[in-house]
């Protein structure tokens, strides 16, 4: 479903930029390197098992949306963890398999432009939209964390800023050393902040620093994914890592690619108010790990604030919490050969 089409509000507050927003963005996959080197057949597969829940996905947006919805859909590769086949032989081998299938590919998204310029990966000469050379868009969410900490607790663990964890509750102490002749302290379970009856702690790492620089987790670079989906990323006000079309010739290398490549002319806007994602349920660890940290992530409030208005105007109602936005389904998408690298 897709229409030339974009809502823009005219009176939003100038000083944040508008992105054209479709109704719903749905994710169809994200494919790590040892995927990516697969022959069309695999492709094939993986997208045929795909299309029956995105048609589910999009008659589920089409009964609650008064008008025809604007419904995209987009592929993340992982050009930071590995480094694909150059995109010649890539984008078109993914292209054909999607049609093959019955599904279009609307959005290529490179995994690496949600990091930056950091662990060697290039600044983008073709995104001066990102703001300056090394812009990250991990950082500007990490500067936007405000963390949760557990009740009657003193803050003694060091900052997400110093350790690259985040976490939703608190950890059992440590209880290998004490001191001589000292009872060591009793164990105590973990404990979740807003634990429904049991806990379900989790402790997240979002990066770590080696040698030629700071290593995003997958956790971390999806989360800024969903964000960056979402239409909620902005630098200062303006917007980042704008979708652009996909150039007659293709490099040979994936750094001189936009983050966001469109490859639907026609194809409705790559933000979206809600986002969807299928998926394999080997990926239920990461994204149970993304809703932790957007979870404590504080968006804009004037990004916020833009996009519920003009999805009122459209008569579509939005959650208040950007996590209730955030839809997957699980399902056996095929052999997936490449493992979390995060």
């Amino acid at each position: 479903m897709r229409t030339d089409a974009g809502f823009s509000e005219s009176t939003a507050d100038a000083r944040v930029e508008r992105t054209p927003l479709s109704h719903l963005s749905v994710a169809l996959g994200h494919f790590y390197g040892a995927d990516l080197g697969q022959d069309e057949d695999f492709f094939v597969e993986h997208f045929k098992r795909i299309g029956v829940w995105f048609a589910a996905a999009r008659s589920a947006c089409e009964m609650t949306i008064p008008r025809t919805p604007r419904i995209s859909t987009c592929l993340v590769i992982d050009d930071y963890f590995g480094r694909p086949e150059p995109p010649p032989a890539l984008i078109p081998k993914l292209v054909a398999a999607a049609r093959k299938a019955g599904l279009e590919i609307d959005y290529l998204v490179r995994e690496s432009g949600c990091a930056g310029n950091v662990a060697g990966v290039a600044p983008d000469p073709a995104e001066p939209e990102t703001g300056p050379p090394g812009l990250s868009l991990a950082e500007l969410v990490e500067a936007r964390i405000v963390e949760d900490p557990p009740p009657n607790t003193t803050a003694a663990r060091p900052p997400v800023s110093d350790t690259g964890w985040l976490s939703n509750g608190q950890r059992s102490p440590a209880t290998e050393t004490h001191e001589a002749m000292k009872r060591p302290p009793a164990w105590r379970p973990p404990a979740e902040n807003a634990a429904v009856n049991h806990s379900i702690f989790a402790d997240v790492e979002l990066w770590r620093e080696e040698a030629h620089g700071r290593i995003w987790s997958c956790a971390m670079l999806a989360a800024v994914g969903q964000l960056l989906r979402l239409g909620l990323l902005r630098d200062d006000g303006r917007s980042v890592a704008v979708s652009r079309p996909l150039p007659p010739d293709l490099p040979d290398n994936w750094p001189a690619l936009p983050m966001v490549l469109q490859i639907d002319e026609r194809a409705a806007p790559f933000n979206a108010y809600r986002v969807m994602t299928v998926c394999d349920p080997i990926f239920l660890p990461i994204e149970n790990a993304v809703r932790t940290i957007l979870q404590q992530v504080a968006v804009d409030p004037a990004v916020l604030g833009q996009v519920s208005e003009r999805a009122g105007k459209e008569g579509v109602t939005l959650p208040r919490e950007v996590v209730d936005r955030i839809e997957y389904l699980f399902v056996d998408t095929g052999p997936v050969r490449g493992a979390d690298p995060g």
